[in-house]
């Protein structure tokens, strides 16, 4: 004879806590380079300019007039997008912290602390923070949308 079991509101709820909660421990950055590739200097600076990459500012908030009064910082919200064989040249986020969300396609990053390139496929989340540098160059067939939020200080700085 089988018996069917009912679950109770609380029962479903505490499961999707359990489940919520392992998934929040586990790392959520995709395509980060081996600890064991990790070398300073691993990769040397190039001076490529860009190639078939459109960078739209999509949104921006002067931070210095917030509560938090971070003065001279700008949180920006943009869209870039890269096509086949496009090139985001060599820059670093030392002063910068950003995320980038890859939305849409494949794209390798040389990133100046990693021996081998590293592969971000869509829907990977990227930390860029302090000892990032790095370029990225789209070697697919596909173009590539990146959503990328960063932190900027020089309103004048056009970096990627």
């Amino acid at each position: 004879m089988l018996k069917t079991f009912k679950l109770s509101h609380a029962m479903w709820t505490g499961a999707a806590l359990v489940g919520a909660l392992t998934l929040a421990t586990q790392s959520v950055f995709a395509g980060e380079c081996p600890a064991s590739k990790i070398k300073p200097n691993a990769q040397p600076m190039v001076d490529y300019k860009p190639v078939g990459v459109t960078d739209v500012t999509l949104g921006s908030i002067d931070l210095g007039k917030q509560p938090a009064h971070i003065e001279g910082r700008e949180l920006r919200f943009r869209k870039l997008t890269i096509e086949p064989g496009g090139i985001v040249p060599w820059h670093s986020h030392d002063d910068r912290p950003a995320l980038i969300f890859v939305q849409q396609g494949e794209i390798v990053e040389y990133a100046s602390n990693c021996i081998d390139p590293i592969v971000h496929k869509a829907g990977d989340l990227r930390p860029e923070v302090f000892g990032t540098t790095h370029w990225w160059k789209n070697l697919g067939k596909e173009t590539v949308i990146l959503y990328v939020g960063d932190v900027r200080k020089d309103p004048a700085d056009h970096n990627m």
